[in-house]
């Protein structure tokens, strides 16, 4: 068995992911390709992640790029979490994991407001049908309009300590997005913006959500995360899609992926061309240093993250679930975490870095700092060190 190192490990993470300068990429479908998606939780995640990764860029770019050649499809899929993919990799994750979490949103519909699967079926089929008759971007709220009765609050959870209230359409709304009936566009606002408008998913980009069986669409997105991500092993592959064992083991032995030693002892999985000598490095790479967002794909990557994420960082940069803040890397290590303070000033706390490093990230800072101008931004998901760098 082919044995593969952290050191190795952290220069395939530099090119793959195209972090590290002579690595980056011209476009944005390209950025969003190097990591197989983009986390899209947290709007603004889409554009820094993507940002980091090309040699140059805007967000009028990137806007353009997500929203004008629709490059690109936000759509829910591994773990529930909502990404942006390219179309290929969108119809194959819809196929291999967002069917059967739709599915399960129906039946957690009708739990919600105590109806039957008929009412949540006819909802459904209205708020499309008013999405489509809207001729263009529609909000949720002119959705309401259109269909009053389900725009107005009723009780979600009845009996429940958790009672609360709900206007059912936004729900409804939702239900159609993981089907694939109807897709976001752009936000309300700027780029952070996190109301998307919504169109008919045959006007935005025509992918046929039903061709793929679930075998074949999952095989095709694991595979693409080994190309990106391997060595990988199974618990990181079961982790970062949100399946099962099962059908993790089933799409690895599909795609003939081949065992490799990990420096910890594990066995982790590589695409039958990612053993041996490649060309992602010649010799030593430069030393680099990144900035990148919270539940950026590259930190959110793998379940086991010792080897590029140290305990005590990990304390700093990562929340009880496992969500990771914003990151300074340093030669694929992550050695740090930044926060944008209200001001627009860029803080970090990271540590270990040696002269180069430190030039390395000042110009990090002003290239971030170029990028996103007089905006200002929150993280979605504050990790532990976010309020001292704050202070």
């Amino acid at each position: 068995m082919e044995q593969i190192s952290d050191d190795e490990r952290r220069r395939r993470l530099a090119a793959r992911h195209a972090l590290c300068p002579a690595r980056r990429v011209a476009s944005v479908d390209g950025a969003i390709e190097s990591v197989v998606a983009l986390h899209s939780s947290d709007p603004t995640s889409v554009f820094l992640s993507a940002a980091a990764r090309m040699t140059s860029a805007a967000p009028a770019d990137i806007d353009h790029a997500l929203y004008e050649a629709r490059v690109a499809v936000r759509h829910h899929a591994m773990r529930r979490t909502i990404w942006v993919m390219t179309p290929d990799v969108a119809r194959s994750a819809h196929a291999g994991f967002t069917r059967k979490i739709a599915a399960a949103e129906r039946r957690r519909t009708t739990t919600l407001f105590a109806e039957d699967a008929a009412w949540v079926a006819d909802g459904i089929e209205r708020v499309v049908a008013a999405v489509a008759a809207a001729g263009g971007p529609v909000s949720a709220r002119e959705v309401g309009r259109a269909v009053p009765d389900l725009a107005e609050p009723r009780i979600i959870n009845p009996g429940k300590p958790y009672q609360g209230t709900m206007a059912p359409h936004t729900r409804l709304l939702l239900c159609a997005a993981f089907e694939g009936r109807i897709a976001r566009g752009r936000p309300a606002g700027s780029w952070i913006g996190s109301q998307y408008t919504w169109q008919p998913s045959e006007d935005w980009h025509g992918i046929d959500w039903g061709e793929l069986d679930e075998l074949t669409g999952a095989t095709h997105v694991i595979g693409r995360y080994l190309d990106r991500f391997g060595p990988a092993t199974v618990d990181d592959v079961v982790w970062w899609t949100g399946s099962t064992k099962t059908l993790v083991r089933k799409a690895l032995e599909r795609l003939a992926a081949v065992e490799v030693g990990i420096e910890d002892g594990s066995t982790g999985y590589v695409m039958p061309d990612g053993i041996g000598e490649h060309d992602d490095h010649d010799g030593e790479p430069a030393p680099w240093v990144a900035l990148l967002p919270g539940l950026d794909p590259t930190a959110m990557g793998w379940k086991h993250r010792a080897w590029y994420l140290g305990s005590e960082i990990a304390g700093r940069v990562t929340d009880r679930n496992g969500n990771i803040g914003p990151t300074v890397w340093a030669d694929g290590r992550v050695v740090g975490g930044w926060v944008q303070r209200p001001d627009g000033a860029i803080a970090h706390d990271a540590t270990g870095l040696t002269t180069a490093h430190r030039e390395l990230l000042a110009d990090e800072i002003a290239r971030l700092q170029a990028f996103v101008g007089d905006t200002r931004f929150s993280v979605r998901f504050p990790a532990p060190n976010q309020a001292d760098l704050l202070a």
